[in-house]
């Protein structure tokens, strides 16, 4: 059995981050991504490096991409309840348009650019789909008649994944059930629609092993962080609804991120786990001093 979550942002890194592990990351987009805009290769432009944690940049844990076929790819893995992902979102797609022109590249120049957020809480609202896409359309017609084709934003919500094995007929059902039921699965006793998928088979072997003792403390570390920021969220978000203000919510979740703050977390984690704009935590924090 899996000890090791593969839906904790620092585990996802380094699983789909690493170079020994860029076919796992090529099968995960495949599973998403159209027929049209499959790949064969991909150059990680921001790969898993433990150094990064020890110098303090515990925030980037999402995974840079370019494809062989030029598109660059942005896909992020949150645990994390924020109902201000679909901002979040955007922002981290527009950054990886920019860092393209930062390369000297002129406008005519710019590829597609795909954001893949693989969500593990409910965010889409009236509907039960897993996967739901979001291009540039023409309001007129209802078309895509690809004008604006460099924008392609992907939300797989895994909390809506109900599948059986029985009923996995899809690599996007095969990597939603590893994930989501990663504890629960067995290399020397896998269901056979599990078994036949080598990329599957990989990650499944990959999961427990991939670890050192260090990275395993930074990994447990970052589980209890996650852990206690949600509980104080809850509590707050309770307190907020005994006193039936919705400004008790929110003054409550600013104290936490003032708090995070002090304590010395990244603003940008801070930012992630409370929903709350980079900027108003910085005032928060001037505030505070």
């Amino acid at each position: 059995m899996c000890k090791i979550n593969p839906r904790v942002d620092f585990a996802f890194k380094k699983l789909f981050g690493s170079e020994e592990n860029k076919d796992l990351l090529i099968s995960l987009i495949n599973a998403i991504v159209s027929e049209q805009e499959q790949v064969v290769e991909v150059e990680l432009k921001n790969p898993y490096n433990l150094a990064d944690y020890r110098a303090g940049k515990m925030s980037i844990l999402d995974i840079k991409a370019k494809a062989e076929n030029g598109r660059w790819f942005n896909v992020e893995m949150q645990i994390s309840e924020d109902y201000n992902f679909d901002k979040r979102a955007i922002y981290y797609w527009a950054k990886l348009v920019t860092e393209q022109l930062s390369e000297g590249m002129m406008f005519k120049e710019l590829k597609k650019t795909i954001s893949i957020s693989i969500l593990d809480f409910n965010f889409i609202p009236d509907t039960t789909e897993v996967h739901n896409c979001y291009k540039i359309i023409n309001t007129a017609t209802g078309k895509d008649d690809k004008l604006h084709d460099i924008f392609e934003l992907h939300y797989i919500e895994l909390k809506k994944f109900k599948k059986t094995y029985h009923q996995i007929n899809s690599a996007l059902d095969r990597w939603s059930t590893f994930l989501t039921k990663a504890d629960k699965l067995d290399k020397e006793h896998m269901p056979k629609e599990l078994a036949s998928d080598k990329n599957i088979v990989k990650a499944i072997e990959a999961v427990d092993r991939m670890f050192d003792e260090e990275e395993r403390l930074v990994y447990e570390t970052r589980m209890q962080s996650l852990a206690d920021v949600e509980s104080k969220i809850a509590s707050a978000e309770e307190k907020g609804r005994e006193e039936g203000l919705a400004e008790g919510i929110n003054q409550a979740t600013q104290n936490i991120a003032l708090s995070l703050a002090k304590e010395g977390t990244v603003i940008e984690i801070i930012a992630k786990v409370t929903g709350l704009p980079e900027s108003e935590i910085k005032q928060l924090f001037t505030k505070g001093e």
